[in-house]
């Protein structure tokens, strides 16, 4: 004979209002406000009278997000802001609350009922039947999270032992979130990198003349290079405040000295939230300087926001329209690209775990071990440096004006004239410049090839010459440095013998 089965375990069949308001009536009263901290704005919002209303509005990171519960019954409806006071609780953001609860669409009164009713034995049923329908990822964290909340009350036969049942042995859809990554699709290839570069560089030479860049063009351009050079999301992007960056003036070379700080993004808990600290590169300040002096001509002070934006989606559009202007794509230069790339940089130059973790600010070291993962073997990267790499050599986009003629370098002035002795080996006749070597702040040579002011000579024979000699110092660098592939004379090299090797390779394509 068998015995006698409890309610409160395996609850008998009703319909689904009933077993929702059972449910409802064991639960505590909502607050009549809810109040959630806006980090964007740094203020605190609130809901009044949750239980009545029929719309949350939301004002997330500068933009308003509502949360409609009209197309649910009241009784669902009430569950479900019991389920987004709940994640609230477990140091959720509101924005992550509130995509959980719009994505609840999804989930038929039936479906909310059939979760609530099942308890720990039958839910595996139930969860099989919610699986076969490919929702959202987040409908489905969406019904975890409403039997959290059953464990955390112990309703419906669950308890806070059965946490790690509904964590592990309830599986989300299998999803690679990391695609992109793995296939390199997200990647900017060494042309687009350099594109990105120059602009950056003519920003700052087109900052000696007055009033020579607007205003929304310089904050564009200040928001890209934190992308680039800090892999920064835009939500830290959008929330830089004049506060957060601090400028000295250096009375040597007169450049100014940026530091820049942040916060680390999607963290759960506050404390993890710390703040990081980053140093813009020297070539690069003037262009926070010149934005700095702007804002404060407008008066913009404190928790002003320093590139003056409204909200991290803006960030991020303006960010992924002058990438994609720059580099003349439709789909590729996005922020997080830009963050990707950053990542795979700095692991291809020989990054530890720990130090990819401290620069994309992540919490877990783990976090970053698909970059490792589709990282080149150290002489894969040695290959790349020397131009020699089938996977990594691509014929990147024309930089310089036009190739000239040795007549017509001869004419050129003496200033014009490109000669240098970079590594201690002399190299002279390659070509002009524009401007001139007295005009330009960067080493010859080194830096000549991939500017657009370079006019390389017509003789393939001397630029081949030019290569060899570099790739004599990229040898001599391996060995001497025992690989180590980080050091900024490194990277410069091989970023001269991937120009070098373009060049060349025009060349060619003319002789043939």
């Amino acid at each position: 004979m068998e015995e006698p089965q409890s309610p409160g375990w395996f609850p008998e069949p009703s319909s689904a209002g009933d077993v929702i308001e059972r449910v409802l009536r064991a639960l505590p009263a909502l607050p009549p406000v809810l109040r959630y901290y806006d980090d964007f704005d740094d203020k605190q919002y609130s809901i009044r009278d949750p239980v009545n209303a029929v719309v949350f509005e939301l004002v997330i990171n500068g933009r308003t997000i509502r949360v409609d519960f009209t197309p649910y019954e009241t009784k669902h409806a009430l569950l479900l802001k019991h389920v987004f006071v709940y994640l609230l609780g477990q140091d959720l953001t509101a924005s992550t609350a509130a995509n959980y609860l719009i994505s609840a669409t999804h989930l038929s009164r039936r479906d909310i009922a059939d979760i609530v009713r099942a308890g720990p034995v039958e839910i595996a049923s139930v969860w099989a039947t919610l699986r076969v329908r490919e929702m959202p990822v987040s409908t489905y964290v969406l019904a975890k999270s409403l039997l959290r909340l059953l464990c955390r009350y112990r309703l419906q036969g669950w308890s806070d032992s059965y946490s790690f049942h509904v964590t592990n042995t309830l599986p989300l859809p299998a999803r690679d979130v990391y695609a992109g990554v793995h296939s390199g699709d997200v990647f900017l290839g060494v042309d687009e990198e350099a594109a990105i570069v120059r602009h950056l560089d003519e920003t700052v030479a087109a900052l000696a003349s007055p009033a020579s860049v607007p205003y929304d063009a310089l904050c564009d351009t200040g928001m890209l290079l934190c992308a680039y050079q800090f892999a920064m999301r835009p939500i830290q992007i959008a929330m830089v405040s004049m506060r957060n960056v601090r400028i000295w003036h250096d009375v040597q070379d007169g450049l100014p000295t940026v530091h820049l700080t942040f916060h680390m993004a999607k963290q759960r808990s506050a404390a993890k939230r710390r703040p990081l600290t980053r140093r813009v590169k020297h070539e690069w300040a003037p262009v926070f300087a010149a934005l700095d002096k702007w804002r404060r001509l407008d008066g913009a002070t404190g928790n002003a926001h320093f590139f003056d934006v409204q909200s991290n989606s803006e960030a991020g559009a303006r960010i992924a329209a002058l990438v994609r202007k720059l580099i003349d794509s439709d789909d590729l230069g996005s922020a997080m690209d830009l963050r990707h790339t950053a990542a795979q940089r700095l692991v291809d130059a020989g990054a530890s775990h720990e130090e990819l973790a401290e620069f994309m600010g992540h919490s877990y070291i783990r976090t970053g071990l698909v970059y490792f993962r589709t990282s080149a073997s150290h002489a894969e990267r040695v290959n790349r440096a020397l131009g020699a790499s089938d996977v990594y050599r691509r014929v990147a986009r024309i930089a310089h004006d036009r190739f000239i003629s040795p007549e017509e370098l001869t004419l050129l002035k003496g200033e014009q004239q490109i000669a240098g002795v970079p590594h201690g080996i002399p190299i002279a006749g390659i070509g002009g410049c524009m401007s001139g070597q007295p005009a330009c702040p960067y080493n010859p040579v080194t830096s000549c090839y991939g500017c657009r002011k370079f006019l390389p000579l017509h003789d393939k024979a001397m630029h081949e010459s030019v290569l060899a000699s570099m790739r004599e110092v990229v040898v001599f660098f391996e060995q001497s440095s025992r690989g180590d592939t980080r050091s900024p004379t490194y990277l410069q090299l091989q970023r001269t013998i991937a120009e070098i090797q373009t060049v060349i390779d025009e060349l060619e394509r003319e002789g043939r």
